[in-house]
């Protein structure tokens, strides 16, 4: 069990977990001998007795608001650190779960919302129709509106949890 590389396979990083979790050497010892930071070397241990092999299949994922304010909430509710809700959740890295928090805290919910990368095409579409508005009453309307309200209700929520976090937290500033 030895090689070093700056960027891991999924089949790098599952071999080097599976030799700590079969073996009698520590991660501090086995992330040394990988050539991986500690730290890193930890959280894959985290995703893996979560997720097996799943853990290490997608690096890079599209997640919605709706997702982003679960984990959230997650969170919030089980009180779990950032390290483990990530591994939990299956997310890339913890950083991803830290800037959601940071985005929440700053902008609200919506700044959970995912923007579109890159440039802006540059072709106008002719084809393209205005949004129809759903009538008022229709099974549409009331759809939207219901998720509308369910979105205001769970930011309301976060907004509450950490006012009181702020309250009950030892370090006020003067």
């Amino acid at each position: 069990c030895s090689f070093s590389m700056a960027k891991f396979t999924a089949k790098e990083k599952i071999v080097a977990v599976q030799c700590y979790l079969n073996g009698t050497e520590g991660y501090k010892c086995l992330a040394s001998q990988f050539g991986i930071e500690q730290k890193t070397f930890h959280y894959w241990i985290r995703k893996y007795k979560y997720h097996e092999e799943k853990a290490f299949e997608d690096d890079y994922t599209s997640y919605t608001t709706e997702f982003k304010l679960g984990v959230l909430n997650y969170i919030n509710d089980q009180g779990t650190s950032i390290r483990e809700t990530a591994a939990i959740f299956n997310l890339s890295t913890p950083t991803v779960l830290l800037s959601w928090i940071k985005k929440m805290n700053l902008g609200g919910l919506d700044a959970l919302e995912s923007k579109k990368k890159g440039r802006p095409s540059m072709k106008k579409d002719i084809k393209t129709q205005p949004k129809q508005v759903p009538v008022a009453g229709s099974t549409e309307a009331l759809q939207a509106e219901i998720q509308r309200l369910r979105m205001e209700n769970e930011y309301l929520k976060k907004l509450n949890a950490l006012v009181q976090n702020k309250e009950k937290s030892p370090k006020k500033t003067k």
